[in-house]
């Protein structure tokens, strides 16, 4: 009966260090889809926010180490590795504890790292090249012009010109981009809500795996015991 009760843990075991793995194929992907779609604005946001992303591709690299441990004390009844496993589940839970707080303290902070990023960058416009295609970039892919409308072009060019980006069409017969044929929804506010958004999903992806990793820990120290508990026996 232990024999058959042992096998059973085993497979147990291999299940849960699969579903141990997807979780951190998850936090790889988020964090890796997010630093690369919008990590080309970071001419308007501090290098800080980019902090997170880069920490749950980390994260997530780790947490396939840790299944190793899981699978190969599954596997040999050791109580040890298992052991060794919910040491290492208990630092990834804090890891991703500490990003939670970070994410949350930056998230409260992030207009007023906008509002400071946009401003640099529009006030060294006719300054820097990065500057122009970052501007570019962002109005022609957000569909947005300005800090927060057209207008704030005027302190850059002291007259009605738009950089071309802030027109999405214009009449054959029109030089260049003005006020008339601009996009007027500015570039700030539609960042902040993608940023927002993603810091959103962050977190809701940081709960769910904090809450799986927590059951992980309970479960792998009742295998532990069971294993303990087995070779008493024998």
């Amino acid at each position: 009966m232990a024999s058959c009760g042992i096998i059973c843990v085993k497979y147990l075991m291999f299940l849960f260090n699969l579903l141990f793995a997807l979780t951190g194929l998850l936090i790889l992907t988020v964090g890796a889809i997010i630093q690369s779609s919008y990590h080309h604005y970071s001419n308007f946001v501090d290098d800080s926010v980019w902090v997170a992303p880069i920490l749950l591709i980390i994260v997530g690299s780790i947490v396939f180490i840790i299944a190793f441990f899981g699978c190969c004390g599954a596997v040999k009844e050791n109580s040890c590795m298992v052991l060794t496993f919910s040491v290492f589940l208990i630092i990834i839970f804090l890891l991703e504890f500490g990003i939670g707080i970070a994410g949350y303290v930056k998230h409260g902070q992030l207009e007023d790292i906008l509002e400071k990023g946009f401003n640099s960058t529009l006030h060294n416009y006719n300054k820097n090249v990065d500057s122009q295609h970052a501007w570019s970039l962002i109005q022609s892919e957000l569909k947005c012009c300005g800090i927060r409308g057209p207008s704030d072009w005027e302190q850059v060019f002291h007259n009605s010109t738009l950089p071309a980006s802030c027109c999405v069409q214009m009449p054959a017969n029109e030089p260049e981009c003005t006020k008339e044929y601009s996009l007027k929804n500015g570039c700030m506010p539609e960042l902040l809500a993608l940023l927002q958004k993603n810091a959103l999903i962050l977190a809701g992806v940081g709960i769910g795996i904090a809450i799986i990793q927590l059951l992980a820990v309970c479960f792998a120290c009742c295998l532990s015991r069971a294993f303990k508990r087995n070779y008493e026996a024998v």
